[in-house]
Parts: C-alpha cells; structure tokens; sequence
C-alpha cells in the first residue's frame, strides 16, 4: 500500500484518535485494496478481530495474505460477498451471524465510481446496489448484533461527490440501464453528464442513510449504537483504476493524470472512517473528512443540509427497504 504520494496525517489520527479494539469485532466492506485495506490493517493492528467482506477474486486472496503478512498477529475472517447480488450479501450476513454474536463496527467503505449505466443481475443499477442498497441491507441484517455491542459504530462513505441536487425515487427502482446512459467523452472528463449523476445519487444516499438512522435511533431511544459519516476527499485508490477502465474518463482520474497530482494517499484517504471507527470522542452523527475537500486532516465537519433533508432520507430509506425488505430499529 504504498505510492509516490506522502501520508501526512494518519499517524497522528492513530496516536491521538484512536482506541484500543482488542476484543472488538470490525465488519468492513471493500478490503482489497485502498481505503478500505487500510482501515482493516489499522483496527487490527490496535487488536480487533476484522471481518473482510470481499467477492471471491484473486484480489481478496491477495490482500488477505498481505494483512496478514503486515499484521501477523491479527484476526482476519473473509467472507465472501458480493455488493452487486443480493443473494450473496444475505447468505453472507447468514454467516457472519452464525459465527458472531457481536458486532462492534460496521464500516460500510466498499463503492464504485461513475460506471456505465448497466444493470446488477437484480436489475439495479450498478453504482446504487454496489455503494447503497447492499450497505443498507447489511446494516439491517447485522443491526441485531451490533445493538449486543456496548457502544456500536455504524461508518458509511460518502465523498465529495454528495454535493449536488436533491436525491430521485428512479436511481433507487430496478431500472438499471435505463437511468441517463454513458454520456460524452467531454462530459465524462469534467465529471458530469448521466454517470457521474448516478454516482452522485449514491454519495449523497450513503448521507442521508447516515442521518435518517441517527433519527430513527433517537426516536427508538437506542443509545449504544452510533452512525457516523466520513469522506475520504482525493486518495489515491483503485477507484479510479476500476472507472477508468469502463470508458468513463480516460486522461481525466487515470493515476498519472495531472489531476491526480492533487490526490493524498490511500492511508490518509482512509484516515476518516478509521476515526470514524476508532475515536474515544465520538458522537452520533459527526462527520470526518478534509475541510478543504481534496485533502488533509479527517477534521469534524458541519454536515450540509441536503445530507439531512427531510425528502432525502426518506427517498433513501424507502427506496433501500423497497429493494431488501423493511429495517426494523
């Protein structure tokens, strides 16, 4: 996990705002590489068990030996699942459930960027099913085992790109390759046009998930489970790598590109879930990310009013339990 880019901020993030995990159980989604490879090697290095929730791939087996290898002493449990199957992702939960009676923190940190407009094999589009609805189904699937936790942490990502309009009802319908198309080649390398919009739709859901839970946990009175929010800002990660590869902005996040040049590395990209999930301070609702939005310190950020707009969460959350089933706090 290294690159050309200096990390700046994630040993003080770890020194100063952090905790000891052992005995803690951690759930992350996406551990194969970046944000999310970090954050795992990190809350393992501070004594949790972490469960990797990876599809089958010579990536997962790959990066599993490399934690291992970076952490010999830590706990590392696989199980395989897949974001873009909802089959997958309930046999999954399925058997974290037999092998757990707790959760302590779910990190819900895997996602795709600015894919074609094609559909899952549930009919979803891609981005939607990979960066919400299946994030939203495990947090309902594991919420019984997180509220076993004396203080459970629920972290979602969202990113810069939460930043736009309102949320829609037809991102969230089984319409997938049918929402806007793939776009032009110039709307692609500014980051507009249909597909960044799709990706948008997912950033600013993760939000309002995060906030309407906080709501829903106040109104049922449960306070030893914590939703919290992160935004990486620019890392440099395979995200760009995966986006770049379908079509969606060659010469634009592609990891030489001048743009990119402005990018912080993937260990402090990953510095605001890591908080997220590790400080002592913590409350429900804060959010980590860089103030100035590229880059810095995960500092705790003032949520803007879309991420809590009456109408978003509701859209969010009607469209997810429409998709996967009714989240009974």
């Amino acid at each position: 996990m290294t690159n050309e880019i200096q990390t700046l901020h994630l040993d003080e993030v770890i020194k100063n705002y952090s905790q000891d995990m052992t005995g803690k159980v951690v759930a992350i989604t996406g551990t194969t590489s970046g944000t999310g490879f970090v954050c795992a090697r990190e809350v393992a290095r501070k004594g949790a068990t972490v469960i990797l929730l990876n599809r089958s791939s010579e990536r997962a087996v790959k990066a599993l030996g490399q934690l291992q290898e970076e952490v010999p002493e830590g706990n590392f449990d696989w199980v395989d699942c897949d974001l873009q199957s909802i089959e997958s992702v309930r046999n999954a939960m399925k058997t974290i459930r037999s092998r757990y009676k707790i959760i302590d923190v779910l990190v819900n940190n895997a996602g795709v960027m600015a894919l074609q407009d094609k559909a899952t094999p549930d009919g979803y589009d891609v981005q939607m099913q990979t960066n919400v609805i299946s994030h939203f189904l495990i947090t309902k699937e594991l919420f019984p085992l997180l509220k076993k936790s004396s203080q459970a942490r629920i972290v979602n990502h969202s990113s810069m790109a939460r930043l736009g309009g309102p949320l829609k009802p037809q991102y969230f319908e089984a319409k997938g390759g049918d929402l806007g198309g793939d776009g032009t080649e110039e709307e692609n390398m500014s980051f507009q046009g249909p597909r960044w919009e799709r990706y948008h739709q997912t950033k600013l859901a993760n939000a309002a998930f995060t906030y309407g839970l906080k709501r829903k946990l106040e109104e049922a009175k449960i306070t030893n489970v914590i939703p919290l929010l992160a935004h990486p800002g620019l890392a440099l990660t395979n995200l760009q790598i995966t986006t770049a590869a379908d079509g969606g902005m060659e010469g634009g996040m592609e990891g030489g590109s001048e743009f990119m040049h402005q990018a912080q590395s993937a260990e402090d990209g990953a510095t605001g879930i890591i908080r997220a999930a590790m400080d002592p301070q913590a409350q429900p609702g804060n959010f980590y990310g860089p103030a100035a939005g590229w880059k810095g310190f995960p500092d705790l950020l003032t949520p803007e009013d879309l991420l809590y707009d009456d109408s978003n969460i509701q859209i969010n959350w009607d469209g997810c339990e429409k998709a996967v089933g009714e989240f009974a706090i």
